[in-house]
């Protein structure tokens, strides 16, 4: 059987056992087919060695990827050929010694509180367009919830008078996301007056959902329109709810609960960039501070 079948044979497996998301699904498609590339689809699976991931990661170094695609390109083919492995298709497994590259751990970037109010305040909440513009981004401050869920949410996600929104996250799991007074009232005030009904939330001109894209185009088109000299991404709101929330000190847990990461470890890249309530305490508690 030619590797291509095999890698259907393990996305099969990844969308209906692990339920992984399409776009995860995407991104191990790709990688892997970039490999199935580099050695040929008549390549019998059984004769590939760890020499030939060798020199799949020489031709990769090549093309200039960052240390983190690099990374994710090889932990994609550890996964194929573990499930190969499992599943009695192969007799060894020849990615076993593939080790990924150490990282460096970069500090998630973030807002300060007065720029993200900057932010809210930028869309004119007069046309329908501004309307939906301003709950966009306060949801987004509001819940910490990804960009892909909230272009998944639909008008029956969000309890109006519970303030909660039921997210669809990695995984297709499920979790209740609280959201703030502002944010509700920012999306009440946007359904009050959009022009196009439909179970989706937010929409476009067209009446359809929005797109990940399409948020992303319209946090970059509201900076332009404030002027402010700042280079915003959907997922940095995200980044500064967290940093915000720990904090006015709320715990690590529970922030982990709100962003739905299924790793404590993951969560804690943000106790880094708490310093600043750390000198308070400093200064509060220390005697000689």
């Amino acid at each position: 059987m030619v590797i291509s079948r095999y890698i259907d044979k393990f996305l099969d497996y990844l969308e209906i056992e692990r339920n992984y998301s399409r776009h995860t699904l995407l991104n191990y498609k790709i990688d892997l087919m970039e490999f199935v590339a580099f050695i040929g689809d008549n390549r019998e699976i059984a004769g590939i060695q760890y020499l030939d991931f060798r020199k799949f990661l020489a031709s990769l170094r090549q093309h200039n990827y960052r240390p983190r695609t690099l990374a994710r390109k090889l932990s994609s083919l550890r996964s194929f050929f573990k499930f190969l492995h499992k599943e009695n298709l192969i007799h060894e497994n020849p990615a076993l010694l593939l080790l990924t590259p150490k990282l460096d751990k970069t500090l998630p970037k973030f807002l300060n509180e007065p720029d993200v109010t900057s932010l809210l305040e930028i869309p004119e909440a007069k046309s329908p367009r501004g309307k939906r513009d301003r709950a966009i981004l306060e949801t987004l401050y509001s819940s910490g919830m990804r960009v892909s869920e909230l272009v998944g949410l639909n008008v029956d996600s969000v309890d109006m008078f519970g303030n909660i929104a039921k997210v669809e996250g990695k995984g297709k799991k499920e979790r209740i996301v609280p959201i703030g007074d502002k944010a509700i009232a920012a999306i009440r005030d946007y359904l009050d007056c959009r022009p196009h009904g439909g179970r989706a939330l937010f929409l476009n001109k067209n009446g359809t959902r929005l797109t990940d894209r399409s948020v992303r185009n319209i946090i970059n088109k509201r900076i332009l329109d404030a002027s402010l000299q700042l280079h915003v991404s959907p997922h940095m709101l995200r980044h500064s709810f967290a940093t915000h929330m720990l904090n006015h000190g709320a715990d690590l847990r529970s922030v982990q609960e709100l962003l739905g990461h299924s790793n404590l470890s993951t969560t804690q890249i943000y106790t880094h960039v708490t310093t600043e309530r750390l000198k308070k305490v400093y200064e509060q508690a220390h005697p000689r501070a």
